[in-house]
């Protein structure tokens, strides 16, 4: 096959920890290949709607969501939205013509491997989490191979389709070499302080956003800076906050962060919930990191994934439950222990796979020679 006539659909979405590493994958690819074709398949009205086309790559929607596990009346339109998504992949497939599909996980992943297998066309899918999403673990066994992050995925998927590749991210992301000075002008912070990122993800996380609205006047006396990405719906809330306990000068407020590598360089240590993409991403950064898992996770595989650094020195854990009393607390205390935060920079360090977009590539091309 030629380089240039390489054509490639990624699916999937619903959230940053699905749209990111597929972005990723599209990146590496196009390093690899500079004359592939890739055309996204996202859910109507979900993030990846809007954040594939910022990204440089088209997208097609599909009218697709997931079934409410509770009784719901957009439930009965889930039977209806499924037929009519899946007709549309076909649609899709059949006018662009992929020589691969891959699936990272969400709504429209199922549709569209479903379709891509029914015409046989190789089929990849990711999956970025310990505990497997509901999409991956129904396509597994049809699908041609598996990119995983973790190892002993084996009770989930097959073993002789299974490859451990860790979870891809993007590079210009996550490079923060030499960018700390443009970083902090760039956040308007003071360079002297200690600067703590605090993120609860592309939507962010009530319980962090809470807690620390609800503990602002610990920061007063504090020689730290923070910068909060709150997610759309908390931001008003967090701005006036902010702004009433005349604080605007030590925390900047934002709903999201377009340039991730400005905020990790800006910054001496992380607040983050305990996705995969998440860890997989303060791993490469090397950041001294205050993890508080989501408690409804599947298996509650946040709190795993913490306790796996945690174990190694290279993290602090705090419970959902205890983040209103002890999440500021913590970020000051670390925030004044530079050795601590060293430690702990090394230890995560440990936990990168680099390489996972090129591994995933790899897989993706050696399917597209079939």
């Amino acid at each position: 096959m030629k380089p240039q006539s390489l054509k490639v659909i990624i699916s999937g979405g619903g959230t940053g920890g699905h749209i990111f590493p597929a972005l990723a994958i599209a990146d590496e690819l196009r390093q690899q290949r500079p004359g592939v074709q890739i055309l996204f398949v996202g859910a109507k009205g979900r993030m990846e709607m809007d954040r594939v086309p910022k990204a440089g790559y088209p997208i097609k929607g599909l009218w697709i969501s997931g079934f409410q596990r509770k009784m719901s009346w957009s439930n009965l339109l889930f039977p209806l939205k499924l037929v009519c998504s899946m007709a549309k992949a076909n649609t899709v497939l059949r006018q662009f013509k992929p020589d691969v599909v891959i699936g990272v996980g969400g709504y429209a992943s199922g549709p569209t491997l479903r379709m891509a297998i029914r015409r046989k066309i190789p089929t990849l899918i990711q999956e970025q989490n310990s505990y497997p999403g509901i999409t991956n673990r129904l396509l597994a066994k049809e699908v041609n191979k598996i990119c995983v992050a973790y190892e002993d995925m084996e009770k989930w998927f097959s073993k002789e389709k299974t490859v451990l590749t860790g979870n891809p991210l993007r590079i210009k992301a996550v490079e923060t070499v030499g960018k700390k000075e443009d970083a902090l002008k760039y956040f308007q912070l003071i360079g002297s302080s200690t600067v703590a990122f605090i993120t609860g993800g592309s939507q962010g996380a009530l319980a962090i956003n809470k807690a620390i609205k609800n503990n602002l006047q610990k920061i007063h006396h504090a020689d730290i800076q923070l910068i909060w990405q709150t997610g759309k719906l908390f931001f008003g809330e967090a701005r006036q906050a902010v702004l009433d306990a005349g604080l605007s000068d030590k925390i900047k407020v934002v709903d999201f962060v377009e340039r991730m590598d400005l905020a990790y360089a800006a910054s001496d240590l992380v607040v983050s919930r305990a996705g995969a993409m998440a860890i997989s991403e303060l791993s490469f950064v090397g950041k001294a990191v205050i993890l508080v898992p989501l408690p409804t996770a599947a298996e509650d595989h946040q709190t795993q994934n913490a306790l796996r650094l945690v174990n190694r020195g290279a993290a602090v854990m705090i419970r959902n439950s205890e983040a209103d009393k002890e999440l500021l607390p913590a970020i000051i205390d670390l925030a004044s222990n530079k050795k601590q935060r060293e430690e702990m920079s090394a230890g995560i360090q440990k936990f990168a796979l680099p390489d996972a977009g090129k591994n995933i590539v790899a897989q993706i091309l050696n399917l597209a020679q079939r």
